[in-house]
């Protein structure tokens, strides 16, 4: 869409770590795709989520469903959107410029490489952190009273401390590079198994067995509605638009088409069984035992009565919030840095710049409000399940899965559009976008709102395809993935 430039040899100046990634160079198998998201999957936010469907009146049943049917989709989506990367080796920031144009996908960019993963990642240091003080507390009791009164903007020196410790963690990662998390992500897969299938267990007897979970009746009265069963598995692929738009930051490792497929889809859903039983059973069996629902999985480990129980649970959730913040926020928010400012910030550099900035926002002043939280998750998923529809778009319906990677990286090929911007796919951002959110503020639509992910993306790829047929633009993209790194070097 917009005007097809002819192909220029004139190249942008990019760092090493924005180039296609070269075939020799990709490590990734089966087994790093199998376990990367189950940090994800496996938090305190997640559990929290869950606690809110039985709270809607979901039965147990319906629960476990919505938990499974969302699974085998953000499965497909994540296979179909890394398909990109695996292919031709580029990072998201740079694969939004073939949707969005050379300066248009500075939008979208900013919106989750900047924005949503800087903000997130504050938020999930801090709930890391917290994790830290727990742990630490548990073993040196008088770490709790470090400090006195005193405090920094509400932050006590405990908290303070723990959270830097968490914060500096991440950054270790960081510099690690991808070799350094992929295999990180293989060893926490057994402990989260571990973990989390004990806390199942735990639950299981603490109720009196798997029969009186089964006969678990909600109090609620919208459990029957179709709607809020559809809103609930929107409400869980939402909480992964922001890794569904950036998949292709990690596929880009891949080995083969097929590793990415087959790791990406037994992991999500397989994590997912997990934690749909072990989610269920703590949830209702902690209901049926103290006659009120744990939601937070912290809570969990605090009726443990073993220490060493105590400490390896607590490890364990610190280490899924650090393999989510590093995928889903800092990793990001690095590459995107990275492309605003090519001959400055490589992805490193622009890496600590976001992490420190998680720092500055003051993540646990943002977090004394709940209701703003879930407010700018809400609003970020809506705007970013559009950016995906229009990514799944271009690539499969109108680019036929080519990419020109020799005017990627040039500054004045087919990407460049109308003066660096797909005019069409930021009027059709804007017009999903809203008609994603508008249920937040007009009550007629609230079931949109409700249902953001499904409205976001579909509503998008529809209006993206229109766009491209009925003349309001064209577009014609060629090229061939075995010719990338001869073209660009």
């Amino acid at each position: 869409m917009g005007q097809n430039n002819p192909v220029s040899n004139q190249e942008v100046s990019f760092s090493k770590d924005l180039m296609p990634t070269r075939q020799e160079d990709r490590k990734w198998k089966v087994g790093n795709y199998f376990s990367l998201w189950m940090g994800a999957v496996h938090n305190v936010p997640s559990y929290l989520t869950i606690g809110g469907f039985f709270a809607l009146g979901l039965s147990i049943g319906q629960v476990f469903w919505a938990i499974m049917i969302a699974a085998v989709i953000l499965g497909a989506i994540l296979v179909l959107g890394g398909h990109a990367g695996a292919k031709f080796g580029v990072p998201t920031s740079m694969l939004l410029r073939t949707s969005f144009g050379q300066r248009g996908a500075i939008v979208p960019g900013i919106i989750r490489g900047v924005i949503a993963a800087i903000m997130w990642f504050g938020f999930q240091t801090y709930a890391g952190s917290l994790a830290v003080t727990i742990l630490i507390g548990e073993f040196w009791p008088a770490f709790l009273n470090l400090g006195g009164g005193w405090n920094l903007f509400g932050l006590h020196l405990p908290g303070l401390i723990s959270f830097l410790l968490f914060w500096s963690i991440n950054i270790l990662f960081v510099y690690g590079g991808m070799g350094v998390l992929g295999k990180f992500t293989n060893i926490l897969s057994p402990i989260i198994y571990i973990v989390f299938g004990g806390m199942a267990i735990w639950a299981v007897r603490l109720a009196g067995g798997i029969t009186p979970i089964l006969h678990y009746t909600a109090k609620g009265i919208e459990g029957n509605s179709v709607l809020v069963f559809i809103a609930c598995v929107s409400a869980l692929l939402a909480t992964w638009a922001s890794l569904a738009v950036s998949v292709s930051d990690f596929t880009r490792e891949a080995k083969s088409q097929k590793d990415q497929t087959i790791g990406q889809i037994a992991g999500v859903i397989l994590t997912y069984l997990l934690f749909a039983f072990a989610s269920i059973a703590v949830i209702v069996g902690s209901e049926i035992a103290f006659g009120t629902p744990i939601w937070n999985v912290l809570d969990v480990v605090d009726k443990f009565d073993s220490k060493f129980a105590i400490a390896v649970s607590v490890i364990t959730i610190c280490l899924t919030t650090l393999s989510v913040n590093i995928t889903g926020n800092i990793i990001p928010a690095g590459y995107q840095l990275a492309t605003l400012f090519p001959k400055r910030l490589n992805f490193k550099t622009g890496a600590l710049i976001a992490a420190v900035v998680g720092i500055l926002i003051m993540p646990w002043k943002l977090m004394e409000n709940p209701t703003s939280i879930f407010t700018f998750l809400g609003i970020m998923g809506g705007l970013l399940s559009p950016v995906l529809g229009i990514m799944l778009a271009q690539y499969f319906v109108i680019a036929k899965k080519e990419i020109n990677i020799k005017d990627l990286y040039s500054a004045n090929g087919m990407y460049r559009y109308r003066n660096g911007f797909n005019i069409p796919a930021l009027v059709t951002t804007a017009i999903a976008g809203v008609i994603s959110l508008i249920g937040q503020f007009v009550p007629v639509f609230k079931p949109l709102y409700d249902m953001s992910f499904f409205t976001g993306t579909i509503t998008a790829f529809i209006l993206y395809i229109l766009f491209a047929k009925t003349g309001m633009s064209k577009i014609n993209i060629t090229g061939h993935s075995e010719d990338r790194l001869k073209e660009i070097s």
